[in-house]
Formats: structure tokens, C-alpha cells, sequence
């Protein structure tokens, strides 16, 4: 650091200087004056970096602790790339007395694996940009100065791990109502597993196509603001996943969870699934305990439309006289309605319209009725707009196609970012504990508990450390503080 402090005493303090001079002759070259501030800080920032790391490694060498265990293999540079730019620095391989086994041993305090050249700062930055737009983009946006390849970014997502669902509360929420909403979306694959993965049908067709699953928990809905037409959920959580099968219903189990942890259900008077009724959507809902099904707006207007679309200048009377059936009568006078519809089709394909969407509506009957009815609770669906906010935005709605575990892992990473995580703890979740080389597990001590030792050693003594620690130079205090993590070594 003390390298880093003369080059702002001799340099910067100058040219900060000029800067203002120049800037107080013009006051039009404001952008001039910033812009050479930012330049000058930006330099600063890298060589203070740079400064810390090599003395830290210099730390290493000189250490007598990690003499007993550790000798000097050789020397190497460096580059890093963190979120203000890349890092080149000089660091020490060491190999081990007992094992014979070489590393280097900044990497492994500073937490960076043996071929990682990117800091965590740096990762966060780029998942923030990856999870709004492109793998290319994300690279870029990795660092003010430096940039990552858009392999290296598909490769950081494609090993993502997520946390579960966020911990849970001091105190359960108590509500009236809860909604769970679900819907899903549909992207193209190039692959599967591997390129050249994908199978064709006797059509020539390609099964590149993967549902990308959407699920989300709210308390309601309410204006955005006291004179605003625009609403917005009330507490929403979101679930994204591209399971099937067995992997379905662990989906399921986790948004039960989730509920459970976080709201008291014995106070709720009833849990509303708004959805479309798709299979993997029935299969889970058998999974909640004491949920009401109801069908969403979207797709009942959507399946009326096509009931009534031949009628013409007649179709929103036609429409209407089936919600008032669906509403207050039977599926018998439902079913009479739509007789006297298909005497006006002449052509096959109106008449298979017409039968698809009323065995869609009979097959979701009790749901269609409660959606249409809006009694104790029930409210509007908005899964469609979140389906295109959530997945279709960033996954389908321009020409890109997706592996599964790519596909998988954007999807996760869309609810993760949608429910507010932050990117750096993301990125600090993925580390693993790295197993230590045989013969070298030794304990590593925390700078507090090198003093507490110092203490203990010189016993009477000891009381004075603590306040003669006040009075060290602070190069001395970043000595004490880095040597609890050499003692680990």
C-alpha cells in the first residue's frame, strides 16, 4: 500500500490538480473534468490491488510458520480479472515438505481456484448482466476494462448451484387468502446433452422444444399507487424449473415448503392454484394440501374465442351466453349451447375447434365456474404477463436456442434474480470446501484467536497485548491479520 499512497501523493494529487484548473478555465468541459477523475481513481484502484496482493504473497514467503511446512518452487504473473479491471501480480508456488504436492498458496487463502481468473465481484457483475440480456453481453459487463468470453460466461451458468428457499422468519405470516400461480413457456433447444442430440419424428420435426415451468406465490393484489390504474402483487416468490416425472414433484414439495415455512396456514381460509390446467400443473397441485384450483382468465377467453369466433357480429353475445352457463348452470345446458354453435360450421376444421375447446372447458369445469363467479376471494390471473416478464423476455421471445442445463439453469436464475438475491452471495454459494493436500490439515486460526494464543503464551503478559495492538502500525496489524491465515497453511 505504501507504493500505492507516493503514486497518489506524486501523481494523482497533480493531475487532480490540472483537472480542476482546466475545468474552472471552461466550466463547459465538465465531462473532460470527470472523465479524468474517473481515469486517474480507476489506475489508482488497480495499483492498490496489484499492491495487496503482492504483499501478501511477499507475507507468505517471509512467514515462518509456513517455513515448517512449505518451500519456495518458483515464481509467476498473474492476471485477474476483477470488477474494476484486470489484476496482473506476481505469486509464489509452493510445494508441500511432507507430500511433495505444489500450489499456490494466495490462491487458496484469497478462495480461487487453481485455474479461476475471475473474482467474485467480478462473476456477480456478470451474472447481473447475463441474467438481463446475452451470455456475449455478460462478458462484457464483467469489468469496467476487461472482458469475459461468452463460452466463459455459458460455462459459469451451466455449473450453477441454487440455495433453497430463503430462511425462514422470526414469525409466520398470517393472511385471509394466498395465491399460487402457474404457467409455463416454451424454448428451443439446439441440444440437449450434447450437439447432435436431438431426435427427428416420421414429420421430419425436431423434438427441440423444453417447457420452462413457472410458479409464483402472492397475498393478493393491490394499486401501485393510491390514484394508479396499474396494480402489482402483493409479496410475490418465484419458482422457475424445467422438471418432469419423479424431479416434478420435488418442484412441487419445494413451493409447499416454502408456504409452509413462511405463512401460517392454519389461519388461511383458502389457497387459490390460478392456472391452465396442465398436467404437470394438476400433478403438483394434488401435492398441496387443501388448495382450490381455478382456472386463469387468459385461457378461459382464450377457449370461448374459439367456441365463438365463426359467430362474427354475434360472438360477444355468443360469449356471453356461455359464461352466464358456466357461471350458474350445467354442463348438460353448456353442452346444448354449444349444439346449436356448431350448426353454423360447415368446414372440419371449425367443427374440431369448436369440440377441442369444449372438452377443455368441461375437463376444467368446476375451475372455470369459480373463475367466473369471483366469490370469497378469488381474483384476476396474471400469468401470462409474467410468463413474458419472467421467462419469454430473456429465453423465447427473440430467435436463440438453449441446451437443457443451460435452459434449466437461466430459468432459476431468472426467479432467483426476480426474488431479489444478490449475485455476489450467489456466486460465494457455489464455493465447495476445498479438500486440503494430505499432510497439510492444519488448523486455521482467525486474527482474534492469534492474539488470544499470544495471550495465553506470555500469560501475565498476555493482558498488555490487546492494548499494545492499538498502538501498531498498521502494516504491522495487516501482518497479524494475514498471519491467522498463513497459520492455516
Amino acid at each position: 500500500m505504501i507504493n500505492s499512497i507516493k503514486y497518489f501523493e506524486e501523481e494523482c494529487i497533480n493531475k487532480f490538480e490540472k483537472f480542476e484548473d482546466d475545468f474552472l478555465k471552461d466550466p463547459l468541459k465538465m465531462a473532460e473534468y470527470i472523465t479524468g477523475l474517473t481515469e486517474e481513481l480507476h489506475k489508482l484502484g488497480l495499483r492498490m490491488i496489484q499492491e495487496s496482493l503482492e504483499s501478501m504473497d511477499r507475507m507468505l514467503q517471509k512467514s515462518p510458520v509456513r517455513l515448517k511446512h512449505w518451500v519456495v518452487e518458483a515464481h509467476e504473473s498473474k492476471q485477474l480479472i476483477t470488477s474494476l479491471g484486470a489484476v496482473t501480480f506476481r505469486k509464489t508456488l509452493f510445494t508441500n515438505k511432507e507430500t511433495g504436492h505444489s500450489e499456490y498458496l494466495l490462491d487458496r487463502i484469497l478462495g480461487l481456484g487453481r485455474k479461476e481468473r475471475l473474482t467474485e465481484d467480478a462473476q456477480a457483475r456478470m451474472l447481473k448482466e447475463a441474467v438481463q440480456t446475452s451470455y456475449r453481453r455478460g462478458g462484457e459487463e464483467t469489468s469496467l476494462t476487461a472482458e469475459a468470453g461468452r463460452q466463459t460466461v455459458k460455462n459459469k451458468i451451466h455449473k450453477l448451484k441454487f440455495p433453497k428457499n430463503e430462511k425462514q422468519p422470526e414469525q409466520k405470516k398470517t393472511v385471509e387468502y394466498l395465491y399460487i400461480e402457474a404457467d409455463e413457456d416454451h424454448v428451443s433447444l439446439q441440444f440437449r446433452e450434447k450437439k447432435g442430440d436431438l431426435t427427428e419424428n416420421e414429420n421430419h420435426q425436431k423434438n427441440n422444444s423444453l417447457i420452462t415451468k413457472l410458479v409464483y406465490i402472492h397475498e393478493g393484489i393491490e394499486k401501485e399507487a393510491p390514484q394508479s390504474k396499474r396494480h402489482k402483487l402483493i409479496n410475490p416468490y418465484f419458482f422457475c424449473g424445467v422438471s418432469h416425472g419423479e424431479e416434478n414433484n420435488q418442484f412441487w414439495d419445494e413451493i409447499y415448503e416454502y408456504i409452509n415455512d413462511h405463512y401460517d396456514l392454519e389461519k388461511v381460509k383458502k389457497i387459490y392454484l390460478n392456472a391452465d390446467g396442465g398436467g404437470w400443473i394438476k400433478s403438483g397441485m394434488k401435492r398441496l394440501e387443501g388448495v382450490t384450483y381455478v382456472l386463469d382468465e387468459f385461457h378461459l377467453e382464450k377457449y370461448l374465442t374459439k367456441l365463438t369466433s365463426h359467430m362474427k357480429d354475434s360472438r360477444e353475445d355468443a360469449a356471453n351466453e356461455l359464461r352466464r352457463a358456466i357461471r350458474n348452470q350445467t354442463k348438460k345446458e353448456f353442452e346444448e349451447i354449444i349444439e346449436r354453435l356448431e350448426e353454423c360450421l360447415t368446414d372440419d376444421t371449425g367443427i374440431k375447434r369448436v369440440a377441442d375447446a369444449k372438452d377443455y372447458i368441461l375437463s376444467n369445469w368446476t375451475a372455470a365456474r369459480l373463475r367466473l363467479r369471483h366469490r370469497d376471494g378469488v381474483t384476476g390471473s396474471s400469468t401470462e404477463g409474467h410468463v413474458s416478464h419472467v421467462l419469454s423476455s430473456r429465453m423465447s421471445s427473440r430467435p436463440m436456442g438453449w441446451s437443457s442445463r443451460g435452459a434449466a439453469n437461466m430459468c432459476q436464475l431468472r426467479a432467483y434474480e426476480k426474488n431479489g438475491g444478490d449475485m455476489l452471495e450467489l456466486v460465494r454459494y457455489q464455493k465447495q470446501e476445498q479438500p486440503k493436500a494430505v499432510g497439510s490439515e492444519y488448523e486455521v486460526l482467525s486474527a482474534d484467536q492469534v492474539l488470544k494464543s499470544e495471550k495465553n503464551r506470555h500469560k501475565e503478559l498476555g493482558k498488555y497485548t490487546e492494548a499494545v495492538s492499538h498502538s501498531m502500525t498498521m502494516q504491522s496489524k495487516k501482518t497479524i491479520y494475514f498471519n491467522a491465515h498463513i497459520w492455516g497453511l
